[in-house]
């Protein structure tokens, strides 16, 4: 495992869109072990390939305290309910607003392995999990509030 740097606000690759992942190798499991080893480095509590330079449609989230969950061609299927509540971002250090997302979410997903799968989360979990995929598709949680939209403003960057 190594840990990789991460790309921040302002670099033009965090709004691309994540192509997704075809090849389930060796490659991808060294993408996902870096990204993991990334993450717990950065106390992160999320991470997509496109935060590591990477832009391929791969993520991880921590789901319990040391139980981690890598997602691969996510689908959201279903969502459900609100809730309003606090983000960071490893690519956006320093900053956090509260950003409204669904309390609950359903997605269809693929492992490292190729294995396709189901996955629901609800309230702090469901919200790694948009947040994370937002990355995929070059979106970022200071695109949703007023006080993101302000910090980008002040930073000079979109």
């Amino acid at each position: 495992m190594a840990t990789r740097n991460i790309v921040e606000l302002g670099n033009p690759t965090l709004r691309k869109k994540s192509k997704p992942v075809v090849d389930f190798d060796e490659n991808l499991g060294q993408l996902f072990d870096d990204m993991l080893q990334t993450m717990k480095e950065k106390n992160g509590m999320g991470i997509s390939a496109v935060q590591v330079g990477v832009l391929r449609r791969a993520l991880i989230v921590e789901i319990d305290q040391g139980k981690y969950l890598e997602v691969c061609n996510p689908t959201i299927l279903e969502t459900k309910g609100k809730c309003k509540n606090q983000e960071g971002c490893l690519s956006i250090p320093g900053f956090y607003t509260d950003v409204e997302r669904p309390y609950y979410v359903k997605i269809e997903a693929y492992d490292r392995h190729g294995k396709k799968f189901e996955f629901e989360g609800e309230d702090y979990v469901a919200r790694c999990i948009c947040h994370e995929i937002d990355h995929l598709n070059g979106i970022l949680f200071v695109d949703y509030t007023k006080a993101g939209r302000d910090y980008k403003k002040k930073k000079g960057v979109e």
